[in-house]
């Protein structure tokens, strides 16, 4: 007999001040929403471990006998409609279950369940899926009915129907399975939302967390665990990290498809460390980067701003400068920042064209070249350059009949006379607050580094008071171990735990193993001095206290000699003079 469940409910001792929820527990008169100086977060569930939906004496409103009827999913074959009352299985699960004892991995969908005792060792749900396939008199045949996933139902819905009419014939699928295991898809999740960061947001972590593969997520996890302990990760970072590992694999629509960057990067909506599920997933193979580089949306923004016909040209250009072409006529790929500088220093220029009329570049004459060029001087010649790049690989490519830039000179770049800097900005940055930008500035200032060579200093090459860098052995100067030896202080108190191999760390790169950015170098000399800048003021000095010996520039700051020449021909400067 079953008892009503206003019985039950009247059981129940209710919240003193509501009147509605029942005691948090026993011995108390309160609810936790109605706590003395609440409300108070409930527990959770001591039974399940739900966090949400928390009832009476330590259990949540699924768990606990006296709570209001709800209706959920089976266990066993996901058809909606199981209740508590039967363990949260359906009728048909119960009865198979006591039908079929034994536990194990089913022949298709790879769950541990109960099989069946006969035939085939598959669960219930692979079962009612071949059943509902198989013809009238045929064998039943749960591999070929599983192949493209299976029909989920409402639970206790079946009956025997003597007037049923033949179904249609099975759909015979290409793909065989393979040895060890069918080749077709376990499950695929159809998309009715695409994951954005306002849905994540909106669902939270626990909503989330429990959609992924529970073998994949234990792979994923572990790999997580090794890079933890190789790259000194915090508790909180591992444990932050393997929770978006397993957000990432239930946003997948399909099991065995791996897991796109763009939705990777939407896991920092809810606080999750979206570089380090990237990292994880990368080395295990799991990621596919699906993200535009922020260049390419840069270049077809500026050419979307010229006429159609004058757009593909200038498309096809930067295809092959992208790319390059292997067959007739060759060219090797070339640097983004050679792209992108060409197409800035030519675009000025193609932009007058297309306001003059010109819809493609077939229609630019010698004349328009040379009288739409800069007269002088550094615009003239990178204008000049970035044209003659885009109209001499048209040409060879055959876009074009002819090249209009052909036999114009644009003249070279003007190499800029090195300056001193100022010394009140040069001793305010050495005497920066933050340790990481003090050190930076005395390298560069003392030791005439470039941002690269700062970029990629490792912990092992400063030792012993002399820094080992390209084959060189440079003896720091005092100032320089003092701003070191205080930089390397306050790492080892900001980020103790890191097996980071670089000298320079921040926030970002404290739990990876990859270099600072140029940016952070940059932004560590100030806004009023530049890398460039603070470097050839260095050498400056040095050729001028040795009287010009291109020999000692190039030994001491592994410069050529046309470059090291640059710096020597100022000796005889009269604004330069007083540094002699």
């Amino acid at each position: 007999m079953t008892v009503p469940h206003s019985v039950h409910a009247a059981r129940l001792t209710r919240c003193t001040v509501c009147q509605q929820q029942p005691v948090a527990m026993r011995g108390v008169k309160f609810c936790f929403a109605c706590w003395p100086g609440g409300p108070v977060n409930p527990p959770p569930c001591v039974r399940c471990g739900a966090t949400t939906g928390y009832f009476t004496a330590g259990l949540c409103r699924r768990c606990h006998r006296y709570a209001p009827p709800s209706v959920d999913s089976c266990l066993d074959c996901y058809a909606w409609g199981a209740t508590r009352n039967q363990s949260w299985l359906c009728l048909g699960c119960w009865q198979w279950r006591r039908a079929n004892p034994t536990i194990g991995p089913c022949a298709t969908c790879q769950r541990i369940v109960h099989l069946a005792s006969s035939g085939v060792k598959v669960c219930r749900l692979c079962y009612r899926q071949a059943a509902m396939l198989r013809d009238p008199g045929s064998d039943l045949d749960p591999m070929g009915a599983n192949r493209r996933g299976q029909q989920l139902f409402l639970a206790d819905m079946f009956h025997r129907n003597a007037h049923r009419k033949p179904s249609k014939p099975a759909k015979v699928w290409s793909d065989a399975p393979q040895a060890g295991g069918p080749a077709w898809p376990q499950w695929r999740q159809l998309v009715l939302l695409p994951a954005t960061g306002r849905v994540l947001a909106g669902r939270g972590r626990a909503a989330l967390d429990g959609r992924a593969d529970p073998q994949q997520a234990a792979v994923l996890e572990e790999r997580a665990r090794d890079i933890a302990a190789l790259l000194g990760w915090t508790d909180r970072l591992l444990r932050d990290t393997c929770t978006g590992l397993r957000i990432a694999l239930g946003l997948r629509d399909h099991r065995d498809d791996p897991v796109r960057a763009s939705e990777a990067t939407l896991l920092t909506t809810i606080d999750l460390p979206a570089g380090a599920v990237m990292r994880v997933l990368g080395e295990i193979g799991m990621l596919a980067e699906d993200r535009d580089p922020a260049f390419d949306a840069w270049a077809a923004s500026q050419i979307a701003q010229l006429p159609d016909p004058m757009a593909a040209e200038v498309s096809d250009w930067l295809e092959v400068m992208r790319h390059g072409n292997p067959t007739p006529p060759r060219r090797r790929p070339r640097s983004r920042t050679t792209i992108e500088l060409h197409l800035r220093w030519a675009l000025p220029t193609l932009l007058r064209w297309a306001a003059q009329g010109h819809a493609s570049l077939r229609e630019i004459t010698r004349d328009d070249v040379v009288r739409d060029l800069p007269p002088l001087g550094n615009p003239r010649a990178q204008a000049g350059q970035g044209l003659k790049s885009i109209f001499r690989l048209l040409k060879a490519r055959k876009v074009l009949f002819t090249d209009p830039t052909a036999r114009i000179p644009t003249g070279r770049h003007q190499d800029q006379q090195p300056l001193p800097v100022d010394l009140h900005d040069l001793r305010d940055a050495l005497n920066a607050s933050k340790p990481a930008h003090a050190a930076v500035t005395a390298l560069i200032a003392f030791h005439a580094l470039g941002p690269g060579q700062v970029q990629r200093l490792r912990l092992t090459d400063v030792r012993d008071g002399t820094l080992h860098l390209d084959g060189r052995s440079i003896l720091l100067a005092k100032p320089v171990q003092q701003a070191l030896t205080a930089y390397l202080n306050h790492r080892q108190t900001r980020w103790p735990h890191t097996n980071s191999p670089y000298l320079f760390v921040t926030t970002r790169t404290a739990s990876s193993d990859v270099p600072v950015s140029r940016r952070w170098v940059w932004q560590a000399l100030g806004p009023k001095l530049s890398a460039a800048n603070l470097r050839q003021d260095r050498i400056l000095d040095e050729a001028h206290a040795t009287g010009g010996d291109v020999r000692r520039l190039a030994d001491l700051f592994g410069l050529s000699v046309k470059a090291g020449s640059r710096y020597t021909a100022t000796i005889d400067h009269p604004d330069l003079t007083a540094l002699t």
